[in-house]
């Protein structure tokens, strides 16, 4: 016999577990590290579907728009993965036949089987694919289980502690003068990383982190219309006192990680998100709080002027200026790259094949080896095709207007801060994205798709004192 309610709690507890440790696995980009995430989100996906029998109803009345997406996008992605007819591989692509021959497995192919998927590399399309279904079931998740508003501010702390974790641990290590990592004997350099490999997945994931901290503290705002000088010098006593200074001195640990990460478009991903949402929550809040004004001004006066420039703000401004885009090759890349965009662009190459397929049409003048195109539209575009893509960018487009919609309508802090969170790191990942491919470390991935969730969520959650109702039902 199974208790409804102390599954959930238990299931929810599970998931902010999940979000936490995921980063601490070199940033969950290994496939052990991956494997785990999808038994992780798949064993609690399940666990919800057991015990609440109607939930996949419910999901789809309620978020139509969202599962029709997010189906259809994974249904496009079999397309490519899904084994057809050689015959009709040979008129729907035969550059995949004619790339079997050149590598010399077309031979043994043709002779053993008669079906033949359209990804140039089936395997890798394979891992994308479950990587999409447990992003799916984590999207779906969070806008279950997330069903109070204790609930969402206990996922913006959970965050928000998994950023500080890193920020400190990050930090340390480069201060502290190792060699090696203690964890996973990693070699550290100058520059954090945390336990992340590449420093502008670290960067990105601590800019997510900001998000969800910030926008905790927005949600900790009180309104402050007509407030007497009593009560506004109570609240301040109470700041200092409450753990609103822990999150305050966490954001400046955060932002301190950030810039000791050296990360050019981290950098300025972060400091451009936030402005933007900061500005937007100006125009758009009402009551406009004067506590809101004084927490941006704080930041801009002690974390970017003051704590950032004592922890090498400088070398990241330095490299900003020193960028040459002659000796960069990555916008090389994104050049060379755009023919296979014309090529493969109306289904795909196959999730995961830009390694594969990239050889194809690298210049010679590039040396150095590019498993990622160093820009996630296109890169997603020549692997997801134009259609895939495009539904990725409407399931962000739809959250991002369900976001936008609590900031300019709702009036309780609360969904405000969420919806801060979720827009500004929309906007920090829309940014990076241009430049790099954060979205390839799946910590960072599982992180952005909760706070899409968030989003979502903060347009409508009630903020009553109590949980949504549920029935205490049981299932043997």
């Amino acid at each position: 016999m199974v208790n409804v309610l102390k599954t959930e709690k238990f299931l929810f507890g599970f998931l902010l577990f999940t979000l936490f440790w995921l980063p601490l696995s070199l940033g969950a980009n290994r496939p052990w590290a991956w494997a785990l995430m999808q038994m992780s989100v798949f064993f609690i996906g399940g666990m919800l579907v057991v015990i609440r029998a109607s939930l996949l109803s419910q999901l789809y009345t309620r978020y139509k728009l969202f599962v029709i997406l997010w189906f259809a996008f994974l249904g496009w992605q079999l397309i490519n993965i899904v084994p057809l007819p050689l015959s009709l591989v040979e008129v729907i692509r035969p550059e995949r036949v004619s790339h079997l021959l050149g590598n010399g497995l077309g031979f043994q192919e043709n002779v053993t089987s008669m079906w033949l998927s359209l990804s140039f590399d089936v395997g890798q399309s394979d891992v994308t694919f479950f990587k999409s279904l447990a992003y799916c079931f984590l999207f779906f998740i969070s806008l279950t289980l997330i069903n109070s508003a204790e609930r969402l501010r206990y996922t913006l702390i959970v965050i928000s502690a998994a950023g500080v974790f890193q920020a400190i641990y990050g930090s340390l290590e480069v201060m502290s003068g190792l060699k090696y990592s203690l964890v996973f004997k990693e070699p550290v350099s100058h520059i954090a990383t945390g336990s992340f490999i590449y420093k502008n997945h670290y960067a990105n994931f601590l800019m997510l982190c900001l998000s969800a901290a910030i926008g905790y503290l927005i949600a900790r705002l009180h309104l402050d219309a007509d407030a007497s000088k009593r009560e506004k010098l109570r609240r301040l006593v109470q700041f200092w006192l409450s753990n609103k200074v822990l999150f305050r001195i966490g954001i400046i640990i955060m932002v301190i990680a950030l810039v000791m990460s050296r990360s050019r478009m981290g950098n300025s991903a972060f400091f451009i998100a936030m402005t933007v949402t900061a500005i937007l929550g100006l125009i758009y809040f009402k009551p406009r709080q004067k506590s809101y004004i004084t927490l941006f001004v704080s930041m801009l006066i002690i974390d970017i002027l003051l704590v950032s420039s004592l922890f090498g703000l400088k070398q990241v401004q330095q490299r900003l200026e020193q960028t040459n885009l002659a000796q960069e090759s990555r916008d090389e890349v994104v050049l060379d790259a755009l023919p296979l965009l014309s090529k493969y662009g109306l289904i795909g190459t196959g999730g995961g094949t830009f390694y594969t397929i990239y050889p194809q049409v690298q210049s010679e003048s590039i040396q150095h080896f590019y498993d990622h195109a160093h820009n996630e539209y296109l890169q997603f575009s020549i692997e997801f095709g134009i259609v895939g893509a495009s539904l990725l960018a409407l399931l962000v487009l739809l959250c991002s207007k369900n976001a936008l919609s609590a900031i300019r309508h709702r009036r309780h802090p609360l969904p405000r801060g969420t919806a801060f969170a979720s827009v500004m790191a929309i906007i920090g990942m829309a940014l990076h994205s241009s430049v790099d491919f954060p979205l390839q470390a799946p910590a960072n991935t599982a992180i952005f798709v909760v706070l899409l969730a968030l989003g979502t969520l903060s347009r409508d959650i009630s903020m009553g004192r109590q949980p949504r109702k549920l029935q205490k039902l049981h299932v043997y």
